[in-house]
């Protein structure tokens, strides 16, 4: 493989993301690769530190598909560090670091990492809490072993053998407390991130999401296969963004829509040179009609947005400059995906009617990590066997093809672009004496798009206030209330549901009075 130019293997049926960083390395070893914090690194140096990376690991006994976790910001070091697990055959298992130190400890537990790659904030949440791992700081700081001296004198790792089928990374879709639900997504599924994207080939990437969410490595794994430029942004700031695409004259970005709503907010948005952006994208959450046109009217180059899951299954795309009469939709499905709609009894609906998305690719997960059952029960198959991912979503196909999402069919709360799970946040809220009953809801949110706000049913006196600032301590950050509501009883249907449309409609009517 050594011989084979970054053309030949991205000729090939398949490759890998690790094959080609060398490849770059080897060609044009000068080039950068990363900026980070007025840093840079270039695909020479990256190759040499994946090498001293994967070298190490496998001096700590790390063997080919083993997890390895990472928890911290974003920052060169970890990207190495991810790269480097890559290189050495085992599978980067990427934690929030937003997450509690309970979250952290189940979630390292749950991948069954021996090597955990901690910046200084993560071991602060982890505390004295104890992990059964060998630490590696990617600071200078006392979080572990330092990042210099773990990979320090190793350069030649073993080379591993990767099949489409080998993990590629576990990507844990909600800190949970107890129960992490941990997605696989095996190479081929990167490889169909990487194959049709020869667009990124001179790109320079805007990367203003964090490095665990899959949001940005659709688009970080791209640049670096095609050997373009990541620029990494440690916190979204939308004038720190402006400011750092108008420098590097960057070409691509993949954001979340409540980013794009801080953007084109900024008064003076219209000063900052632009004319470099080749292509916008969006997905993770819903994106306005009004929002879209505004990035459309004021924003050069493509603005595509794509609609899938963590998951995979179906992508759908909407290039919005082509179909500005369609900015209501998703878009179509994309060449090689099967989108098909569903009702309650998993038959397909008719064309034109509402059914829940299931989707069917080449970029799919192998399931959830130890959960047969969860794994189960988000799939479903055709008549033929197919296999297909759930979505989790309502919607229905227009008469020219566009995908129309009506409502999410599971309460999942999207929050500034990230899942949240309310099941998580009611198991730690009804966990506290002073609630009875519980039920959250996702609340519509200016900064957030949504936010997560609980309904409880009292046991005792215990101020409304007391109980929301002890069960958000027990959160992660992106999982606290904004808002917790008494309330005499929970509504509920004939068979004991709770009836969050009827919560999520006492909100908005109490929010307005």
């Amino acid at each position: 493989m050594d011989t084979l130019t970054a053309n030949d293997i991205l000729s090939q049926p398949f490759g890998t993301l690790s094959d080609l960083i060398a490849a770059h390395a080897r060609e044009q070893g000068e080039k950068i690769a990363i900026i980070h914090a007025g840093r840079k690194i270039g695909y020479a140096a990256l190759d040499r530190t994946m090498n001293a990376v994967a070298a190490a690991l496998q001096a700590a006994g790390v063997t080919a598909h083993e997890a390895v976790a990472l928890v911290g910001g974003i920052s060169i070091e970890y990207a190495c560090a991810f790269l480097g697990v890559l290189r050495a055959g085992a599978v980067p298992a990427p934690i929030a670091p937003s997450s509690t130190g309970d979250q952290m400890v189940v979630m390292i537990a749950d991948c069954g990492a021996r090597v955990a790659f901690l910046d200084d904030k993560a071991a602060e949440t982890l505390g004295d809490r104890t992990i059964a791992v060998e630490r590696v700081a990617l600071d200078d700081s006392d979080a572990g072993l330092r990042f210099a001296d773990f990979t320090k004198g190793n350069v030649g790792p073993t080379r591993v053998a990767i099949e489409p089928d080998s993990p590629f990374n576990i990507i844990y879709s909600s800190g949970t407390t107890g129960t992490p639900k941990g997605i696989v997504q095996p190479h081929k599924m990167r490889w169909a991130h990487i194959a049709p994207n020869a667009m990124l080939a001179n790109a320079v990437t805007m990367i203003a999401t964090p490095l665990y969410s899959n949001t940005t490595l659709v688009s970080f794994v791209p640049t670096l296969a095609w050997g373009g430029t990541a620029v990494l942004l440690s916190k979204f700031d939308a004038r720190q963004f402006l400011q750092e695409a108008e420098k590097h004259c960057a070409t691509h970005v993949m954001l979340v829509p409540v980013q794009y709503q801080r953007i084109m907010e900024i008064d003076d948005f219209d000063k900052f040179d632009l004319s470099s952006f080749q292509m916008k994208m969006s997905t993770s959450a819903p994106f306005s009609a009004e929002l879209k046109a505004d990035v459309l009217a004021r924003w050069p180059g493509l603005l595509v947005e794509f609609y899938g899951m963590t998951e995979g299954g179906g992508t759908c795309v909407l290039v919005a400059n082509q179909f500005p009469e369609k900015l209501h939709t998703v878009g179509v499905p994309v060449p090689g995906c099967d989108i098909r709609l569903i009702d309650d009894d998993g038959r397909e609906v008719a064309q034109g009617e509402t059914g829940e998305v299931v989707g069917r690719s080449a970029a799919m997960m192998s399931g959830y990590h130890r959960r047969a059952e969860a794994t189960s029960d988000a799939e479903w198959f055709d008549a033929d066997g197919n296999r297909f991912i759930r979505h989790g979503d309502v919607g229905r196909f227009d008469e020219d093809g566009f995908l129309i999402l009506m409502d999410r069919k599971k309460d999942m709360i999207i929050s500034g672009g990230f899942n949240i799970y309310p099941s998580d946040i009611e198991a730690e809220l009804s966990k506290h004496p002073g609630v009875r009953d519980c039920a959250v809801i996702g609340a519509p949110s200016a900064k957030w798009g949504e936010t997560p706000a609980g309904f409880y049913v009292a046991t005792d006196d215990t101020p409304t206030g007391a109980i929301l600032a002890q069960v958000n301590a027990r959160l992660g950050r992106t999982q606290r209330l904004s808002s917790l509501t008494a309330v005499a009883m929970l509504p509920r249907s004939a068979i004991g549901k709770v009836l969050k449309r009827e919560l999520r409609d006492h909100f908005l009517a109490t929010a307005d009075t």
